[in-house]
């Protein structure tokens, strides 16, 4: 199997802030996996530096993951991606490329999209939300949140100096909306308690992330006095982080660039469901290729947030899109993914 690459700068409509910091430029790396039968596959690694990974330490991987794929004929998945991640244990985001390469080659040979493999129906995604980040003032948190009107489900960045003022603008000029929030790890127990009444009251659906990710006694301790539920995404990485996550949160948030590939999100899927919890996927801002590798598990999810292309100017590709936050999915053989 022979792995090639390009390094892509996504541009973000708006500067694309959240509790950490931000940008308005990501660079995403394009894999292209090409077998001994000339067969090929594309894959997207959305690298974050939250994860120890950068465009250039994907780029830097790409050759331990391809040599960990020598000899396959990429028909079995299982053991290809067991291989890649015997390869390289951390680095998810460009094991996540390869796996999505894997995925879109094996689709291609059968004539059948990805979710088809799975037995899955698009038509059973949830609506994904669509995210508002921090602002610099108010009078463009008005302009952004006027932007997503034709978004049902909206998802807003917290973590800022004017929290409660932030939901409090997007409630009044989105009163009929389901609400939720992600504080990306900012608070501690006391302030996330202090706010979470102020966001039951505006009808906020759940809060996602609010304490660092280390602090599961600080999670458990709010969950445990949270009219709202709680849902994990920095905690939890890989399926093996769920059981410890039981009891502790409500639910977990996958992303393809943390757990490393489609079957590790799989297993995620199922391990949450093991646990009884809540179960949703997440994205960072990609291209159209990256969103709609995710896009393939959407009907097995309760809740989506794949609106990372959604935020982009210049994604070069076509595939699912998110008009009225319906996932549409391509009905192309793989990952269904085309050149623009």
């Amino acid at each position: 199997m022979k792995l090639s690459h390009e390094i892509i700068t996504l541009r973000t409509r708006n500067p694309f802030i959240i509790a950490r910091g931000g940008s308005s430029e990501y660079r995403v790396v394009r894999v292209t996996l090409t077998a001994p039968d000339g067969a090929t596959g594309w894959g997207e690694a959305a690298p974050s530096k939250f994860y120890g990974e950068t465009a250039d330490t994907v780029v830097d991987v790409l050759p331990m993951l391809a040599e960990a794929l020598e000899g396959s004929d990429g028909w079995s998945l299982e053991a290809a991606e067991h291989a890649l991640a015997k390869a390289i244990r951390f680095n998810g985001a460009a094991r996540a490329a390869v796996s999505g390469a894997l995925h879109d080659l094996m689709g291609k040979r059968l004539g059948v999209p990805v979710y088809r493999l799975w037995g899955l129906d698009p038509a059973a995604s949830p609506l994904t939300s669509f995210t508002i980040g921090i602002a610099p003032d108010e009078k463009t948190l008005r302009e952004r949140v006027n932007d997503a009107a034709q978004y049902p489900v909206l998802k807003i960045k917290l973590g800022s100096s004017w929290d409660e003022r932030i939901v409090r603008v997007v409630r009044e000029l989105a009163p009929k909306k389901v609400l939720r929030v992600d504080a990306n790890a900012a608070w501690t127990p006391k302030s996330a308690l202090r706010i979470i009444p102020l966001l039951q009251e505006l009808g906020v659906e759940f809060v996602e992330q609010p304490l660092p990710p280390e602090d599961l006694e600080g999670l458990r301790f709010v969950r445990e006095r949270s009219a709202l539920p709680i849902v994990a995404d920095e905690s939890c990485l890989v399926a093996s982080d769920i059981p410890k996550l039981a009891g502790v949160v409500d639910g977990i948030s996958i992303k393809l660039a943390k757990c490393g590939g489609l079957r590790e999100a799989l297993r995620m899927i199922a391990t949450a469901r093991a646990h009884g919890m809540l179960v949703m996927a997440g994205c960072m801002i990609e291209s159209s290729l990256g969103i709609t590798a995710a896009a393939h598990f959407a009907p097995l999810l309760d809740c989506v947030d794949l609106d990372g292309a959604a935020l982009v100017s210049n994604d070069p590709y076509v595939g699912a899109t998110i008009d009225g936050g319906v996932i549409r999915m391509p009905d192309g053989p793989g990952l269904g993914v085309t050149n623009r």
